[in-house]
């Protein structure tokens, strides 16, 4: 078995800003696992917020590259939750469908045990009639698609822009514009269902100030408004919209801390490490009261395969990462009026 890695980078469409930053492209890690004739691609986003940057993400990759018979789930046990992981681990999926002949969902068993889960009442629940609960349809998920933070007037015109999506997911920074920027996002996207990531930004009297409002306005979803550090004042709050916690939970090992401060999980497979553990979450979640919201990174198709596998049991989804990119990958994933069809052979799984 040979593991190759490489860094790729990615230009955007427009800048890409955050409470935390800016960018105008995507730099990501792309693994590729041989055995034999066969061969497995796996792709992973180094997450600055979490201490990765692709040198350290390279050098874990490399410090397997001498064990012998590596499969998934020993994989879990030499490396950490994390972007290096989960490149390697999609990987190998992607090199044990190529083996087998099989599909990812057919590895995993999607259908035996995610058919009969599907979100009761979620926005999703609509196409399901026709598509007699199968989770893996091919354009049965819908994402969301990301306004980035700015000044309420350029948002506005980016969601004037994106208006016939179905969902927009708004980045908020914490301060005085914040209101103003969905109001203008709302009337601008009249018809869009809204959720915002505020991406640890606020603070307690910024929420109590702002979320009255955000209500009012139809805001269905509230992802991460505090530091991951401080987010137990959320035991203190009213939460009249849904709380999601990204930077509070990355792996099943942290559920019993988030419980009762937020009422739903952004599973990412750069936090969880890959598909292996994001399964576990998706299931550890779930018995555990949350709702989940698949999410991902500013990344290519290869990233969003295999997250896309989760979608069909998701409440909320937000895989936009290639619509970000100037362009994207061969054989990507395609998009159609903000649903995603499935992955290609050619892609990945």
């Amino acid at each position: 078995m040979k593991i190759e890695a490489k860094e790729e980078i990615w230009p955007l469409q427009h800048p890409f800003r955050i409470s935390r930053g800016s960018r105008t492209e995507a730099e990501v890690v792309v693994v590729t696992i041989t055995a034999g004739e066969q061969a497995g691609r796996g792709e992973c986003v180094p997450i600055k917020r979490y201490n990765q940057n692709v040198h350290s993400v390279l050098a874990q990759i490399d410090s397997i590259q001498n064990v012998g018979d590596l499969d998934r789930h020993k994989l879990q046990q030499l490396l950490p939750p994390g972007a290096a992981r989960n490149a390697l681990d999609c990987a190998l999926w992607d090199l044990e469908a190529k083996r087998t002949g099989k599909r990812v969902w057919e590895l995993a068993d999607f259908q035996r045990a995610y058919c009969s889960r599907r979100p009761v009442g979620d926005a999703h629940a609509s196409h399901s009639e026709a598509a007699t609960s199968n989770v893996l349809d091919v354009y049965q998920v819908v994402t969301s698609f990301t306004i980035s933070l700015d000044t309420p007037e350029k948002m506005s015109d980016a969601a004037a822009a994106a208006a016939r999506l179905p969902i927009l997911k708004l980045k908020l920074g914490g301060d005085e514009p914040d209101l103003a920027r969905v109001e203008a996002v709302r009337s601008a996207a009249p018809k869009a269902r809204l959720i915002i990531d505020a991406n640890e930004s606020w603070s307690p009297q910024h929420y109590q100030q702002i979320v009255p409002a955000l209500s009012e306005l139809g805001v269905e979803l509230i992802e991460q408004p505090f530091s991951a550090d401080n987010d137990d004042v959320l035991q203190t709050l009213d939460r009249p919209i849904p709380v999601c916690a990204d930077e509070s939970c990355h792996t099943t090992a942290d559920l019993q801390r988030v419980k009762n401060r937020y009422e739903v999980i952004n599973v990412k497979l750069d936090k969880t490490g890959g598909l292996t553990e994001a399964l576990h979450l998706c299931e550890g979640a779930r018995e555990n009261g949350f709702k989940l919201l698949i999410g991902c990174m500013v990344c290519t198709s290869l990233s969003i395969a295999p997250a896309r596998l989760l979608g069909g049991v998701a409440h909320w989804v937000d895989l936009d990462g290639p619509l970000l990119l100037s362009r994207d990958r061969e054989h990507g994933l395609r998009y159609r009026n903000g649903k995603i069809q499935m992955p290609v052979r050619e892609l990945w799984g």
